[in-house]
């Protein structure tokens, strides 16, 4: 029994030993890439933007002696001083191949919807080689969430703003007609015209009753049809007498 247990103890220190011997060997297997994730030009301070989309640049070199594939590059936000994570980034797939002692350059975009303030930020790829994951760090640094600048000319804004001002327009418009009661109209009876009594009927070639006519029109129609009579027969007696006394002229004349 205590040969068996012996041989035992052996065997497992022997397992253990060669396990130890191999992890540098593991180790060492891993290739050898640098990756380093920039800022434009334009944004020199590192500020992410919310609500836009951040453009970052990750350059990768193969430093080793086998060729690798770059599959996919992602990132998280962390809290600076307790390094919660905060929120993981958009994951994009590449697929692009790097060959040894080779340098390439890929684009990587995410969307930030923060307080403005401080956050840690880590972005980091991940690559194959001969059947093996890797993941190597292209930046982890703390940068500054910031708010975009409203510009009275940015189109899109002149555009917000006149969609939500005829929202509310018509909102109010609404609101006015349905809780403010309205002003009732009056409305004008119709003028009722009285029908004549009797049937008007004509009396000759431009003829008329006389007893539709008021009797202080007729009397003014009489007393005029008196006057214009009685005018020529006083013309006429004058217009005799002028012809006797020019008769007697003439025969004085004579």
């Amino acid at each position: 029994m205590r040969l068996q247990s012996l041989l035992g103890y052996l065997v497992g220190s022997v397992a253990l030993l060669q396990s130890v011997l191999a992890a540098p060997e593991a180790a060492a297997v891993e290739p050898v890439v640098l990756a380093i994730a920039t800022f434009p030009e334009d944004n020199a301070f590192g500020h992410v933007v919310n609500g836009e989309r951040n453009a970052v640049f990750v350059t990768v070199e193969n430093l080793s002696d086998r060729n690798i594939t770059i599959k996919s590059v992602a990132g998280s936000f962390h809290h600076p001083e307790t390094n919660a994570l905060v929120k993981n980034t958009t994951s994009l797939a590449y697929n692009v191949p790097v060959l040894a002692g080779m340098k390439t350059q890929l684009p990587y975009g995410f969307y930030s919807e923060f307080k403005p303030g401080d956050l840690r930020l880590n972005i980091w790829l991940d690559h194959t080689t001969d059947g093996e994951t890797y993941r190597v760090t292209a930046y982890d640094s703390i940068i500054s969430i910031v708010e975009p600048e409203i510009s009275w000319f940015d189109l899109k804004t002149l555009s917000t703003y006149l969609i939500v001002t005829l929202l509310l327009g018509g909102l109010g418009y609404y609101a006015y007609l349905t809780f403010v009661p309205q002003p009732k109209q009056k409305t004008r009876p119709a003028p009722v015209v009285s029908a004549p009594v009797g049937t008007v009927t004509a009396t000759g070639a431009g003829g008329y009753q006389e007893e539709w006519i008021p009797e202080h029109h007729l009397k003014k129609s009489k007393s005029r049809k008196a006057q214009s009579g009685a005018a020529p027969s006083g013309d006429e007696t004058s217009g005799t007498e002028l012809s006797g006394t020019e008769g007697k002229k003439r025969k004085g004349r004579k």
